[in-house]
């Protein structure tokens, strides 16, 4: 297995016409593919095996005016054929280099707390763990 990692730019559409299974929660939306790509700020990491897209790694940025800049991963998903391989491993560095060549200080997320594997895996990146209540609402 050949895996790369490739940062994701507005006119790189094309590259998502293989996915694997597992790899994003819902199908590709092209109208909103083409929004998330084209906006200032969204951070797409995919990963390849060939030119089938075996998993993804998204992230924010964060500027604020009273605290450094700030990546927030929003997404880290691995295609089922692809867990504990390594995957999201090279996306989550790739990811990270890409925030701090942007000039953020600073990396965040949040997952379930009952997601073990997530947890796992975020704890031997070094992340200084931490509780929330996590409130959604509609708009």
């Amino acid at each position: 297995m050949s895996i790369t990692v490739r940062r994701m730019a507005p006119d790189d559409s094309a590259a998502f016409a293989r996915i694997a299974g597992g790899v994003f929660d819902q199908p590709i939306d092209p109208v909103r593919l083409r929004d998330y790509l084209a906006t200032p700020g969204h951070l797409l990491v995919l990963a390849f095996d060939g030119d089938l897209i075996v998993g993804q790694c998204a992230g924010v940025l964060h500027r604020h005016p009273d605290k450094v800049t700030e990546l927030y991963v929003d997404e880290v998903g691995t295609g089922d054929n692809y867990l504990r391989r390594g995957v999201a491993s090279l996306m989550l560095g790739e990811l990270f280099a890409w925030g701090r060549e942007l000039g953020c200080a600073e990396a965040w997320l949040g997952t379930e707390l009952d997601n073990e594997a997530a947890n796992g895996f975020y704890r031997r990146w070094g992340g200084a763990e931490d509780t929330i209540k996590y409130y959604e609402f509609k708009l």
